[in-house]
C-alpha cells in the first residue's frame, strides 16, 4: 500500500494538471456514484478549474474530446481507444471521441531539420535536393514535410517530434498506475481489464515511435496489394528512413473527404465506397494485417481512381482463430441465427462459461432483429458493434484488447464509405470478399487442411513427449527414444490412410 501512496506523490503534479484541465472543459467525474467519501467529493468540486465559457452548450463527449486534446498526445491516443468502448463511456461519448483527431501545433522546421540530420547521420543538403521547412501535416507523434531527392523525386518526410518518447513514457506510467488502482479497488471494472488496455496502448505506441516499423508495415501492405490496381501504398525510400525519420513517395491525389473535387475529376463515388470496404476486408480477413487508422486524412484518390493510403503507424493483426470468430459471428447475425451468434462467443471464451447461452442468444436477437428488419443500405456495422458492447456488462464479458483496433477500424471504414456514398450497401460490397475467404477457410477442404496441420504438429511433438512422459505413465518411462519415432510414423500412416 505504501508503494501506491509513493507513486501518487510522484504523479501528483501531473494529476493536478489533469484535474484542472478537466474542470476547465466541464468534464464531470462520477466520484459520488463510484462510492468516494463525501469529503473527497467536496474537495474535488472545490479544486476544479472553472469551466470556460466556450464549453457551454457542448455535449459531454465533445467537452471530453477537447480536454484530452488539450492534455497532449498520449491522452489523444487514450481517447481514440475509448471511442470503441461505448460500454465504458456510453454511446454518445464514444461517438464524439471517435471524431477525435490529433489537433497538435506543429514544431519549428529548424527542429525537424535537426532531427533528420541526426537520424540519418548526414547533412540535409546531402540527403535532399530541397526540403520544405513548413510542415504539411502535424499530429501527436510526428509531422510531415515535403521534399525532393537529389535526383528530383518528390517525397514526403515524416519526422518524430523532439522529446515525444519521454513524454509518452511519463504518461504511460501514469496510465498504468491509474489502471492498477482501478483494477484493485473497483471490482466492477475488472471485466474491463484496464491494465490490459493500457498495455495494449503501450505496445501500439512503442511501434509508432520507431518509424522503421512503419516503413516495414507499409512495405508489407504494398505486397498484399501488389496485384490489385485499386489500392496502392507509396514506395518507401529506405536510404532516407531511420528510427526517427520516414521517407516515402509523395501522393498525387485528392483527399477522400473532398467529395466535390472527386466528382469534378470524374471519379465514381459509389465504386470508391465499395473499394474502401473491400480493400479493408481483404486486409483483415484474407491476410490478418490491416491499416487500423483509415480515416479521411489518410486516404487519397489517385488520378486513375485508385485508393492510396498513407500513415502506417497504427496497424492491426488478427490470427486465424480471431478471423474465424468474426466471420462466424457476423454471418450468424446476418442470417438471424441467434443461437449460433451466442455459441460463437462462448466457444471463443469471450463470455464466462457459467452464463446462460440461451439468455445470451436472446440478447443477440434483441440487438440483431431491429437491424435485420431495416433495408440493407441502412444496416450499420458500427451500430451492431455498439449494441454488442452494451450487453457486455450484463453477461460479464471481458475486454478483448486484440479486438479493439479491429472494432475501431470497422466503424471508421463504414463512415468513410458512407460519406462517399450514403446509399452504399456494406454487406453487398463485402459479399465477394467474404464468400471467397469463407470458401478457402470454412469449406471441407480447409477443415481437412486444419485437421492435418494440427495432427502433424501433435505428431512432431510425440518423440519429445515420450522422452519426457508424465510421472503417472509408468510403463512409458522405460521406452527408448526410437520407440517414440516408431509410434509417430505409425500414427502418421493412420492419418494418411483415413484421408485417402
Amino acid at each position: 500500500m505504501s508503494a501506491i501512496y509513493l507513486r501518487a506523490f510522484r504523479h501528483g503534479r501531473e494529476l493536478w494538471r489533469i484535474w484542472r484541465t478537466l474542470g476547465r472543459h466541464g468534464v464531470e467525474l462520477p466520484l459520488a456514484e463510484a462510492g468516494a467519501p463525501p469529503a473527497l467529493v467536496w474537495i474535488a468540486n472545490l479544486t476544479r478549474g472553472r469551466m470556460r465559457p466556450q464549453m457551454c452548450g457542448k455535449r459531454a463527449g465533445e467537452r471530453l474530446a477537447d480536454a484530452l486534446a488539450a492534455l497532449g498526445p498520449s491522452f489523444v491516443k487514450l481517447g481514440q481507444m475509448l471511442s470503441v468502448r461505448p460500454d465504458v463511456v456510453g454511446v454518445e461519448i464514444a461517438a464524439d471521441l471517435g471524431r477525435l483527431r490529433d489537433r497538435i501545433e506543429p514544431f519549428p522546421g529548424v527542429e525537424a531539420v535537426a532531427v533528420v540530420e541526426a537520424a540519418l547521420g548526414r547533412s540535409l543538403s546531402e540527403v535532399f535536393g530541397s526540403f520544405d521547412a513548413a510542415p504539411v501535416a502535424a499530429a501527436s507523434i510526428a509531422q510531415v514535410h515535403f521534399a525532393e531527392t537529389p535526383d528530383g523525386r518528390a517525397v514526403a518526410v515524416k519526422v518524430l517530434r523532439p522529446g515525444v518518447e519521454a513524454a509518452f513514457r511519463r504518461d504511460l506510467r501514469l496510465f498504468a498506475w491509474i489502471a492498477d488502482l482501478v483494477d484493485r479497488f473497483v471490482p466492477e471494472a475488472k471485466r474491463l481489464r484496464p491494465v490490459a488496455v493500457v498495455e495494449t496502448l503501450a505496445r501500439s505506441v512503442a511501434l509508432e515511435l520507431d518509424l522503421r516499423f512503419e516503413a516495414a508495415a507499409a512495405a508489407e501492405l504494398a505486397e498484399i496489394f501488389a496485384a490489385d490496381p485499386r489500392y496502392r501504398v507509396p514506395p518507401i525510400d529506405w536510404e532516407r528512413t531511420g528510427q526517427r525519420v520516414l521517407t516515402l513517395g509523395r501522393v498525387d491525389g485528392i483527399p477522400i473527404d473532398d467529395v466535390a473535387a472527386i466528382e469534378a475529376a470524374g471519379h465514381d463515388r459509389a465504386a470508391l465506397a465499395v473499394a474502401v470496404i473491400q480493400s479493408f476486408l481483404v486486409q483483415a480477413l484474407s491476410h490478418g494485417f490491416f491499416h487500423a487508422d483509415p480515416h479521411q486524412g489518410n486516404l487519397f484518390v489517385a488520378p486513375d481512381g485508385a485508393l492510396v493510403a498513407v500513415d502506417f503507424g497504427i496497424m492491426g493483426r488478427l490470427d486465424r482463430r480471431t478471423r474465424l470468430f468474426m466471420a462466424d459471428m457476423l454471418g450468424a447475425f446476418l442470417r438471424g441465427d441467434w443461437s449460433r451468434a451466442a455459441a460463437v462467443h462462448f466457444e471463443a471464451g469471450y463470455v464466462p462459461a457459467d452464463r446462460s447461452v440461451e439468455d445470451f442468444a436472446l440478447a443477440c436477437r434483441a440487438i440483431g432483429q431491429p437491424i435485420l428488419d431495416r433495408p440493407a443500405t441502412e444496416v450499420s456495422i458500427g451500430r451492431l458493434l455498439s449494441q454488442l458492447f452494451l450487453i457486455t456488462e450484463t453477461f460479464g464479458m471481458r475486454t478483448q484488447p486484440h479486438l479493439l483496433l479491429l472494432q475501431k477500424t470497422m466503424v471508421t471504414v463504414e463512415g468513410v464509405a458512407r460519406a462517399l456514398d450514403p446509399a452504399v450497401d456494406f454487406w453487398a460490397a463485402a459479399r465477394p470478399v467474404v464468400e471467397t475467404w469463407a470458401r478457402d477457410n470454412l469449406g471441407p477442404e480447409a477443415r481437412v487442411v486444419d485437421w492435418v496441420g494440427d495432427a502433424a504438429r501433435a505428431l512432431a511433438r510425440l518423440p519429445e513427449l515420450l522422452d519426457r512422459p508424465p510421472l503417472v505413465v509408468a510403463p512409458v518411462v522405460a521406452m527408448p527414444a526410437w520407440a517414440g519415432w516408431v509410434i509417430a510414423v505409425l500414427a502418421a500412416l493412420v492419418v494418411v490412410a483415413a484421408l485417402t
